[in-house]
């Protein structure tokens, strides 16, 4: 749940695999006016729906101003505003909930997992719970059948800050 959306395999004896995979642009949205990735020019990028990006765009759909800052502060200030229980950082984060339970259908398909771990910044906090309440509430409602195959969870909340980053630095050299 990060600008790369960086995802990286173990194996069912809970070995890392040796290999990271990025979908940040593998597509999720397939609408004509589905957000467009700056860097890469594609739309519909997972990019932009799972990471501070897609915070920061939602916030302002939400009618959350910021006075500048980076998208880290302003991820930040969303985070904040949710800790205070205002409706529109509750919106933000029920959206990506959403985003995902509709989107982890198409990964299976294609990788064909059993469990997902949820780790970065966005999953940080209230926000990341409403993410993945959401994101299980639509798999049970739109996907039961896979909803029942899949494990989606949570580390601790130290873990989900820096898990990616110690993920990628446990890989082994090649």
């Amino acid at each position: 749940m990060g600008t790369s959306e960086a995802v990286g395999y173990v194996d069912e004896k809970g070995y890392i695999t040796g290999w990271l995979n990025e979908l940040a642009f593998a597509p999720v949205d397939a609408a004509q006016d589905a957000m467009r990735d700056e860097w890469s020019g594609d739309i519909g990028c997972g990019v932009k729906y799972f990471s501070q990006d897609s915070v920061i765009k939602l916030a302002d759909t939400a009618g959350i101003s910021f006075d500048g800052g980076t998208p880290a502060e302003k991820l930040k200030a969303v985070q904040a505003i949710m800790e205070e229980g205002d409706p529109r950082a509750t919106a933000v984060y029920e959206s990506i909930g959403m985003y995902l339970g509709h989107t982890l259908p198409l990964y299976h398909s294609m990788y064909g997992f059993g469990t997902i771990l949820l780790l970065g910044r966005v999953m940080s906090r209230k926000g990341g719970t409403i993410i993945l309440d959401t994101a299980h509430q639509v798999l049970q409602e739109e996907y039961p059948e896979l909803a029942a195959k899949i494990s989606v969870s949570l580390p601790d909340e130290k873990s989900r800050r820096v898990g990616q980053s110690v993920a990628a630095a446990s890989l082994p050299g090649i």
